[in-house]
């Protein structure tokens, strides 16, 4: 997909952070937009940003994670623009703590948000777009999270990642690209999520997710991440030269390599003991650039441990006393 103007797309999570950012790029190639995001002050900041520009963007509220809510945004967006030649899906939710300490609500937040909330999007819009017969092209946002095991958040986007090749595969033969954009950091504000989107009948978790966790994280995030609007520009790249992969770094080949290295070595006696010696040994500077190039920082930097360990990020809460003591809160 190379032209863009006077078409449609369609974003969620697209009122803030790297969804805010498409939804800049994308209308200012000349794309009617619909952003459709759960939180209303979001809704409300970015619809003034586009009335002030006098940009065709139409805003919805909506939860991924309702079925009959995605049939209602999609039949409004077709009223509105007419059925979508792009579809970003990119709304998504993050927690912090020991997998072990894991709750079935925080299982049934996260997957239900950052996987079925795709699979639902999904299921709602692919229909449409091939009965429109104009083609077009599904991206998703999808995370390095996904190759790193990085717990409930990693295991959901993990399930994406292998959906969108599903579908990959599945629309070629109508004309449909897809694609899956993995990035690692990001200047967004995913992490007060946990505490000011989630439902009240999910909020109960094994993880501690006090607004000062949030608060700690956001700071990261917002200092090391990508700028949302740079990510989206090389989200419109990836489409124009239509690769399934994309990674809006310039040593993408090589992350994966490495990343890939790790599965080959886990299917054999000799390899998992190869894996526990590099797990004694420092980081090479290799390691360290490559980690620098897609978080914004690296292990050798310093995040005022202090600070972190008091406000208590990524700790089990005291009652998961089956956790590592180390684990939890004191």
């Amino acid at each position: 997909m190379k032209d863009f103007a006077g078409k449609v797309a369609f974003i969620t999570g697209g009122a803030s952070g790297a969804g805010f950012g498409q939804a800049q790029i994308f209308s200012e190639a000349g794309m009617k937009v619909v952003v459709a995001d759960v939180r209303d002050d979001h809704i409300e900041k970015a619809s003034k940003h586009f009335k002030d520009k006098g940009a065709q963007v139409h805003f919805i509220k909506l939860d991924v994670m309702d079925k009959e809510g995605w049939v209602k945004a999609a039949d409004e967006a077709e009223s509105v623009f007419g059925t979508p030649d792009l579809l970003i899906q990119t709304a998504g939710v993050n927690n912090f703590g020991p997998i072990e300490a894991s709750t079935y609500e925080d299982f049934d937040w996260v997957v239900g948000v950052n996987f079925l909330g795709v699979a639902y999007g999904l299921i709602t819009w692919v229909p449409r777009m091939i009965k429109a017969g104009r083609g077009g092209h599904i991206s998703t946002t999808v995370s390095l999270a996904a190759f790193t095991g990085g717990g409930t958040y990693g295991a959901s986007k993990s399930g994406v990642l292998a959906l969108m090749e599903g579908y990959y595969s599945a629309l070629k033969a109508y004309g449909i690209e897809v694609s899956a954009m993995i990035p690692a950091n990001i200047n967004s504000n995913i992490n007060d999520a946990m505490t000011k989107s989630r439902p009240e009948h999910l909020k109960n978790t094994g993880f501690n997710a006090t607004p000062e966790v949030g608060e700690f994280m956001y700071n990261i995030m917002q200092s090391h991440g990508i700028d949302p609007r740079e990510l989206a520009l090389r989200m419109k790249k990836g489409i124009e030269d239509g690769v399934f992969l994309i990674v809006p770094y310039p040593s993408g080949a090589k992350i994966f390599e490495e990343r890939h290295e790790r599965w080959a070595l886990y299917s054999t006696v000799d390899g998992m003991k190869e894996l526990e010696e590099r797990a004694k040994r420092p980081q090479t500077e290799e390691q360290k650039r490559l980690e620098f190039e897609t978080e914004g920082y690296n292990r050798s930097m310093s995040f005022n441990a202090g600070a972190r360990n008091e406000v208590g990020v990524g700790m089990a809460l005291k009652d998961r006393d089956w956790v590592l003591e180390s684990k939890r809160l004191k």
